[in-house]
């Protein structure tokens, strides 16, 4: 499986695009704007974009939907949980300030347990709630792309709507740390980091 990194959007996340090798289905993890070097990196290696996934529905994650997924013909899945934010993108724009900002369109949506197919490979979604309500980790092999609930050595905050500090600690103690060692976490924001490191130095467990 190939990873490629695009650092993107107004608050600077990391969106992933991963894809088969030898199938050439592809997905897309969160979408923070429209990338024309997402486009050319498709079409130079000849990728079928099947799904944007989004890790959650906070605005710097999901402000490219509309327009990445016309022009990528991809179909866009985001949690129940999190779905109203889809439309209510606009007012938290204006939280931080940033405007225009519309309304993001998804075509289904997923939950804990559900096995999204692409090429060869499997992506197990995992609920892991606490920076929003309908966050989720998308499990494939040993890779864990898990938004903003996990950074290097730190946490998503929950101080917004739907943020829990006691919800974000159970899904990193009690489902992330549960996960083997060596997974590699690509994070919603900055570095990755693996599971074993995280759970001998993040700060949820001061």
């Amino acid at each position: 499986m190939k990873i490629k990194t695009y650092i993107s959007g107004p608050i600077d996340a990391n969106n992933y695009l991963i894809w088969d090798e030898n199938t050439k289905d592809a997905v897309l993890i969160d979408c923070s704007d429209e990338r024309e070097d997402i486009i050319k990196d498709v079409n130079d290696n000849g990728l079928n974009v099947k799904y944007i996934l989004l890790t959650h529905g906070h605005f710097d994650h999901i402000l490219g939907v509309n327009t990445m997924a016309k022009r990528l013909n991809a179909k866009v899945g985001i949690h129940i949980n999190d779905s109203v934010m889809m439309n209510s993108v606009k007012e938290m724009c204006q939280m931080f300030g940033i405007s225009p900002c519309e309304a993001q369109k998804y075509d289904f949506t997923v939950k804990d347990g559900d096995k999204i197919q692409f090429g060869t490979y499997e992506i197990k979604v995992i609920e892991t709630p606490g920076h929003t309500k309908g966050g989720v980790c998308y499990l494939v092999e040993d890779k864990l792309f898990c938004g903003d609930t996990v950074f290097k050595n730190s946490y998503g905050r929950t101080d917004l709507p739907g943020g829990s500090y006691d919800e974000i600690s159970n899904s990193i103690k009690n489902i992330i740390f549960k996960l083997d060692d060596n997974i590699t976490i690509y994070t919603g924001h900055g570095p990755f980091t693996t599971v074993g490191y995280e759970k001998k130095f993040n700060e949820i467990n001061r």
